[in-house]
């Protein structure tokens, strides 16, 4: 097996492993494990180009629970990031969602924010070295053509203006430009707060910056739109929107809600289709259910399904339309997954083949046990894989006197369980299971 892999730091090989044996996706070291996905990355690789060039992308990744999904998503923002991008990201929840009307919006709004991320600053809170350097570029320009920098910032963000609460959203960057000039920290506080959507009420914003709007439910889309222009305008190549978990609003009890959130998503999906957004592009995750399902997913919402629906001739032909908005992510083959074990014994034994637990073999014997315990549920739902396999490293990692073939008959694998929550209540009465019957 070939050792020509890229340097492990320590902190990247504690990282993988210790999020692997938990479950859930690493965010950092991932091109240290990851295999095949070729042609997927290839499609998401072309929309990062699309947005770069003044484009828009919209993207549905979906899997089955425990395919890799997230894996693939934060695969693609970290190649975003090595390309000059902004990426912020958040998983929906009960209590973050696309539209509502209770905060959720705001509180999806504000997550995104916190983990808005750029290449020198990939784990999130980036926002302020964001601004800092518009204000640079800023600067920069105001020297080289001798204007004064508020008037370059206001002509560079002049055509935001044009957009919903562009106006606004260019004073607050025209306040956090004085507050730098003045040296004023409480003034460039409110404004980073203001641009994170921390401010509750249109008063507290009008007293600290003069501006008569705020991040509200209802905004929360006009203003990703603001952002990837601002970006834009900072020096970077544009915006990619990631969101996993969209099996929440599939689990939403109130159809009303549900119909909002996918009216929401149409919209966006429209922009994207018909060129109206710019230097912004959107991967959702979820599960086959949260698309197909008639009753409740994707596909209840007619206008969604008639836009995302199944090539009709890829299908017939067998093969897979990577251009189509809906990305189905292909199962691991088993040589995939064979080599994907090479590459986690390689991380366990920090990037040093003298310190491999394991040998060939074992990774043989290891994949054969799996396919007699849980069938080809082993590499198409790989995660519970991937952490037994992990966990037997840390066995013999803490014992020299267990052998691997000592152990791997002995290892216990089930077939991935769908853990998501369950169903949850909404702030709308309507239901879409019967109340009561009366014969």
């Amino acid at each position: 097996m070939s050792n020509n892999k890229p340097r492990l730091r320590p902190r990247e090989r504690d990282a993988i492993i210790q999020s692997l044996r938990a479950g859930v996706t690493p965010r950092t070291g991932l091109q240290h494990i990851q295999v095949g996905r070729v042609k997927e990355v290839e499609a998401l690789i072309k929309d990062i180009e699309r947005i770069m060039d003044g484009g828009s992308s919209f993207r549905l990744s979906i899997g089955e629970f425990g395919s890799g999904k997230s894996f693939f998503m934060q695969l693609i923002r970290i190649i975003a990031l090595e390309k000059g991008l902004v990426t912020i990201h958040a998983d929906l929840a009960p209590d973050r969602r696309l539209h509502a009307t209770g905060g959720q919006a705001r509180n999806l709004y504000a997550e995104l924010m916190r983990n808005l991320s750029t290449r020198t600053k990939p784990d999130g809170n980036a926002l302020t070295s964001v601004v800092e350097r518009f204000i640079t570029e800023a600067r920069k320009k105001a020297k080289a053509s001798g204007h004064k920098v508020n008037v370059v910032i206001e002509k560079r963000l002049n055509h935001l203006t044009e957009l919903v609460g562009g106006y606004d959203f260019s004073k607050v960057i025209a306040s956090y430009w004085q507050g730098h000039k003045e040296e004023d920290e409480q003034l460039k506080i409110d404004a980073v707060r203001w641009l994170r959507g921390e401010f509750s009420t249109k008063t507290d914003a009008r007293n600290a910056l003069g501006v008569r709007s705020i991040v509200t439910d209802a905004s929360v889309y006009d203003h990703l739109k603001l952002l990837s222009l601002f970006v834009r305008q900072a020096g970077y190549g544009g915006l990619l929107v990631i969101l996993d978990e969209m099996v929440n609003i599939y689990k939403l009890s109130s159809k009303q809600a549900r119909v909002s959130n996918y009216e929401q998503i149409l919209r966006i999906l429209n922009d994207c289709l018909q060129g109206s957004a710019e230097y912004i592009g959107f991967l959702f995750g979820g599960t086959p259910e949260f698309l197909l399902d008639p009753r409740k997913g994707l596909y209840s919402y007619e206008a969604l399904q008639s836009r995302l629906a199944e090539n009709a001739f890829a299908k017939s032909a067998g093969v897979i339309d990577y251009t189509s908005p809906t990305l189905h992510l292909a199962s691991l083959l088993p040589e995939e997954l064979y080599v994907l074990l090479g590459n986690l014994r390689h991380v366990y034994a920090s990037g040093d083949p003298e310190q491999y637990l394991v040998p060939d073999e074992a990774l043989v014997a290891f994949l054969k046990h799996c396919s007699q315990k849980i069938g080809d549920a082993y590499f198409r739902t790989p995660r519970n894989t991937i952490k037994a396999f992990v966990d037997l490293l840390a066995v013999l990692d803490q014992s020299d006197s267990l052998k691997w073939d000592q152990l791997i008959d002995n290892v216990e694998i089930d077939k991935e369980v769908n853990t998501d929550m369950p169903m949850v209540a909404t702030e709308s009465a309507e239901e879409d299971e019967l109340a009561t019957f009366r014969l």
